[in-house]
């Protein structure tokens, strides 16, 4: 018998939302059902875009209960990690390829008070992160190479989230990268338990809609095994 799996959640990505409407883009998926919030942090330097920082988060917490997924993308991550736990973030997510010394960086996130998660860039090998996956409370894996929004989904990635399932039965999977409804079902069949989406929700007619069509695509697809 295969083991049920959590249920699926899709994370909207704010980084694709109108900032000049921030609240109201966050109140419209949080309506609609979600369960988290993504929020990719940029530095311009560990990838090629600058994005927001700790009082954007802090305005954020202000404004939702929803769970919020700060994802890291900075060259220097344990020098922000507890101005991003004190501005609100319930789970950090760091680079491998970030990290000198990730296990350490990982114990700095739970022991301030958050869920850790290890992130890998598309080229970076799953097998890499062997020796922290009973530390890492999940695992994020990019499916795009990370800086920019709207960019295409990278095929290859559906494979390294099976090599990574293989490696852990139940360790949540992220992913995050060009989903949309041609591909969410197959992230999800491969074994992902949390899909970030940013265009495919916020840049269309209607988030709460969109979000919502992608999650029962999501939810549909976790009952078929591979």
């Amino acid at each position: 018998m295969v083991p049920s799996r959590p249920s699926v959640q899709v994370l909207p990505s704010i980084l694709a939302a109108d900032f000049a409407r921030l609240g109201e883009e966050i109140a419209a998926v949080e309506e609609a059902g979600a369960a988290m919030i993504h929020i990719d942090v940029m530095d311009g330097h560990f990838v090629p875009n600058i994005s927001l920082g700790p009082p954007v988060v802090k305005s954020i917490r202000r404004a939702t209960q929803l769970r919020l997924d700060v994802h890291l993308m900075i060259t220097d991550p344990d020098r922000y990690i507890p101005a991003f736990i004190e501005a609100g973030a319930d789970q950090i997510s760091v680079h491998q390829e970030a990290c000198a010394h990730l296990d350490r960086t990982l114990r700095l996130i739970q022991t301030e008070g958050a869920r850790a998660g290890a992130v890998l860039n598309p080229a970076t090998p799953v097998s890499t992160l062997q020796d922290v996956l009973g530390l890492a409370d999940f695992v994020l894996l990019m499916s795009v190479n990370p800086g920019f929004g709207g960019q295409e989904f990278l095929p290859h990635t559906i494979e390294k989230v099976r090599r990574l399932r293989a490696m852990s039965a139940d360790l949540p999977i992220e992913i995050d990268g060009g989903i949309t409804n041609r591909n969410v079902a197959d992230t999800v069949k491969a074994g992902c338990n949390w899909i970030v989406a940013g265009s495919s929700i916020f840049q269309t007619s209607g988030a709460a809609a969109a979000f919502r069509e992608m999650q029962q695509i999501a939810r549909d697809a976790l009952a078929i095994q591979v």
